[in-house]
């Protein structure tokens, strides 16, 4: 198994159907593998050699998705990065995974430069102009990499504030295309829109699934409801992949009526928890689209559960809608006690899992790799419960992670930036309702004796080390001694009551 091997099979079963179209220019499936030839040889031909790693810091975009072709045809390993994230952040995540190249578009011209600075040996590719002379030149064989062989590290945060790099196969890859693509239905006449951004894993399945079966990418560089909406009429979009936080933009956005969305028949969306209101309201406003739900990490390529449209029917059975769905194909679904044990059926427990599309571990980091398996089964750290009829029913998140609109965000990561303030005694971070984005960072501070900070100044403290959508929406000062536990660990679920946190799933 092989990720090049979908884009050979297209360039071959569909040689002359139509694969990207951006930016008034599509190339067909037989262009785009010699295109991808010829980028591979120009990243080897500056150096890039077998199983270096490559990072991409770009918007959506066909070079984005060339770029996650090129660099497995030229035997490298793809690190995506998030376009969110601080320097310092995006400093961490390099220096973690060695990259020797970075691959970037122009918005992230300075940040790449910034980034040569401190890394000297880390040579700089622009997708927007170096990667068209990288295209006109000569074609390099496909390195055949596959298997167990590492495609990709994607980083997700750690509750130490380290971020840890999930190495993930392109077997791994591949068996959650083969997951859940039957039920897809992808094909030629699939026309896929890229809307969420193209780091997160969850796109990958776009990425993979569509070109195996010969589909047509589109790009949209951002996430805009209204520019989403005008794209679906004009390019007759039929598959698009979301967060529920985008799903719940298109709902509200006034553009929706009157536009002709009659082409779009599917939509995936996970990433985080939708109330089943808001899965009603998303369900009466596009009725023609069947809707599919998915449950997983980046650890898991990330499918481990799947709703089908049949199960989001209105007439559905009673807890359906507000499950996980069922396990995908290969994976296998367990849930267990603190000691390891499988608890008895129905019961609540921790979400353990195994299969194919189980990562490989986290880069260069044993210690936490052996830390998140137990005798075979990785350990999600969620609590859940499975029905008589085999769906999953996700209760509670991984202790301290919070969810907004989509993106993980540890609380420990967030407490270290804080208690980097001089004024700052103790503080917890939790995760409290949002209307719009499911959650927002809240943070509880207590000031060193006699000194006095704002929630101002702490906000701007947390911006200049995270990435905007990691700082606290909100903050309470307070002089009180944060509760705790008999061993001495804050008490974060009652602050999470005081403060008003979500509804668990």
């Amino acid at each position: 198994m092989r990720l090049t091997q979908g884009l050979q099979r297209a360039a071959l079963v569909h040689a002359h159907g139509p694969g990207t179209s951006h930016g008034g220019i599509t190339r067909s499936w037989q262009e785009l593998k010699a295109r991808v030839a010829r980028l591979a040889g120009g990243l080897v031909g500056r150096g890039v050699a077998r199983g270096d790693r490559i990072a991409i810091l770009g918007f959506n975009s066909s070079s984005y998705f060339e770029a996650m072709y090129a660099i497995p045809w030229a035997g490298a390993i793809a690190v995506p990065l998030n376009t969110r994230l601080a320097v310092a952040e995006l400093e961490a995540q390099l220096a973690d995974c060695g990259a020797a190249m970075l691959l970037h578009d122009t918005a992230f011209a300075a940040t790449a430069r910034s980034l040569a600075a401190v890394f000297p040996g880390l040579a700089t590719v622009g997708l927007d102009d170096d990667w068209q002379d990288l295209a006109d030149g000569p074609e390099t064989g496909d390195a055949e990499r596959g298997g167990d062989d590492p495609a990709g590290i994607f980083y997700t945060g750690g509750t130490t504030g380290r971020a840890k790099g999930v190495v993930l196969s392109h077997a791994n890859l591949i068996h959650n295309v083969l997951n859940l693509g039957p039920h897809f239905r992808f094909g030629p006449d699939t026309r896929c829109l890229h809307v969420s951004p193209m780091f997160h894993i969850a796109d990958a399945l776009s990425i993979f699934g569509v070109t195996l079966h010969g589909g047509l990418h589109f790009f949209e560089p951002k996430f805009d409801a209204a520019a989403v909406l005008r794209r679906i009429e004009a390019d007759g979009i039929t598959y698009l992949a979301l967060v529920p936080t985008m799903l719940k933009m298109l709902v509200e956005c006034p553009e929706r009526e009157g536009r002709d969305l009659s082409s779009l028949a599917r939509v995936f969306y996970g990433g985080s928890a939708m109330p089943e209101t808001t899965s009603r309201r998303v369900i009466a406003a596009f009725p023609h689209v069947r809707f599919h739900q998915g449950y997983g990490l980046t650890e898991t390529s990330p499918t481990i559960t799947h709703l089908a449209p049949e199960d989001h029917d209105p007439g559905a059975a009673d807890g359906r809608l507000s499950s996980a769905g069922q396990p995908v194909l290969t994976v296998d679904v367990a849930i267990r006690d603190d000691a390891g044990a499988d608890v008895a059926p129905g019961e609540v427990g921790e979400i353990c899992v195994r299969g194919p599309t189980v990562m490989q571990g986290y880069w260069r980091n044993p210690e936490a790799t052996a830390a998140a398996f137990r005798n075979g089964w990785f350990r999600t750290g969620d609590i859940g419960r499975i029905d008589p009829d085999g769906y999953l029913h996700v209760v509670d998140r991984a202790k301290d992670m919070i969810i907004s609109g989509g993106e993980n965000i540890y609380s420990a990561e967030v407490e270290n930036v804080l208690l980097q303030h001089p004024a700052v005694l103790e503080c917890a971070v939790v995760g409290v309702a949002d209307e719009n984005w499911g959650e927002r960072v809240h943070a509880i501070v207590r000031p060193r004796p006699g000194m006095t900070v704002g929630e101002t100044a702490l906000q701007e403290h947390c911006r200049a080390a995270l990435a905007r959508y990691k700082c606290p929406r909100s903050v309470d000062v307070t002089d009180e001694p944060l509760p705790l536990s008999g061993a001495g660990k804050i008490l974060k679920a009652e602050l999470k009551r005081r403060a008003g946190a979500p509804r668990s799933r």
